[in-house]
């Protein structure tokens, strides 16, 4: 599979206290660069507040790449909570949660890990209770007329690869990343392993259509002899651009979003990480498993994460009683 190297965060505009942190939870505690590249921006974005508040700069759009570790020695609880308040009106609460993390991961580094701060003031800092939405998915009917139509699409030469991509999709559950770093060396007979978050692998079993679509898909794939290495590894990838490239994650979304119009859905509200809700809440409406094996199809680190989708079951045990015949 095709490991990224590539870690898009600026590391030249930050303080140089602020590259030490993010390059911690990259190498030693292997977060991903996307996520990590999150942090960074948020990270940032509350230097600048803390920056104004304390004087050392004018305004938030001014360079913080020279701003000392001390300036963290003189945050309290209380210039937290007010950069929270802040927060408060330009954000929604889930949001909001994720960049508390987000400072409490900063503080807690230079206060427990290299022992910088005596003190910790985002030790005891209260998350905002996060609204709980179920999330979008398509219905089985929607499903099956999405993979049927993509299928059909012969006037697009790539129809093979597009059919292949869906299928996938609506059968492993997969992040749009992991997709696009499948070699074709990961699959193993019925079996295909997967790169997640964290880099943590994950063995999934193909069933039949999975099988199909792709053996179908490689017997019109250009042969990887013909494709020139690069960084990317072009020539062992699974799926591949019209350049003869690995297939980008843009391009993937492209083609889904495609897919979405040809089949008559609202595409404008829809979106590739959409097939992954409704792989997952089709298994647990049809598939007949527990969510324990949901957790290890979608690689979810928490259980708290997939359970949502019980409550999708929830919807639509309430949907079938409200539309009894009986009644």
């Amino acid at each position: 599979m095709y490991r990224s190297k590539e870690i898009k965060i600026n590391f030249d505009k930050n303080p140089d206290f602020l590259n030490e942190m993010l390059n911690y939870y990259i190498v030693v505690l292997n977060r991903s660069p996307s996520s990590m590249k999150e942090e960074n921006i948020v990270l940032r974005n509350f230097l600048k507040y803390i920056a104004v508040k304390f004087k050392i700069k004018e305004n938030t759009d001014m360079d913080i790449s020279d701003l000392d570790i001390d300036i963290l020695k003189k945050v309290r609880k209380v210039h937290i909570e007010n950069y929270i308040s802040y927060l408060s009106t330009i954000n929604k609460s889930n949001t909001i949660s994720k960049k508390i993390c987000c400072i409490r991961h900063l503080f807690y580094y230079f206060s427990e890990k290299n022992k910088i701060l005596k003190e910790n003031p985002a030790k005891n800092l209260k998350c905002l209770r996060r609204e709980k939405s179920l999330p979008k998915y398509l219905s089985l009917e929607e499903s099956k007329k999405i993979l049927t139509d993509t299928y059909n699409n012969k006037d697009d030469k790539f129809f093979l690869r597009n059919y292949c991509i869906v299928t996938l999709f609506l059968n492993l559950g997969i992040r749009v990343a992991e997709l696009v770093s499948i070699d074709i060396n990961d699959i193993n007979e019925n079996k295909i392993t997967i790169l997640g978050k964290g880099r943590e692998e994950r063995v999934l079993y193909l069933n039949e259509i999975s099988l199909k679509a792709i053996k179908e898909y490689l017997k019109n794939r250009i042969s990887p002899e013909l494709i020139i290495p690069d960084e990317q590894h072009s020539e062992r990838a699974l799926f591949l651009s019209s350049r003869k490239t690995r297939i980008s994650i843009r391009a993937v979304q492209v083609i889904i979003e495609n897919a979405f119009k040809q089949a008559g859905l609202d595409y404008k509200n829809l979106s590739v990480h959409k097939l992954r809700h409704t792989c997952a809440t089709l298994l647990y409406l049809y598939g007949n498993i527990d969510i324990r094996t949901i957790q290890k199809v979608l690689g979810h680190e928490y259980i708290e994460t997939t359970e949502i989708y019980t409550h999708i079951n929830n919807k639509y045990i309430k949907e079938l009683i409200r539309n009894s015949p009986i009644v």
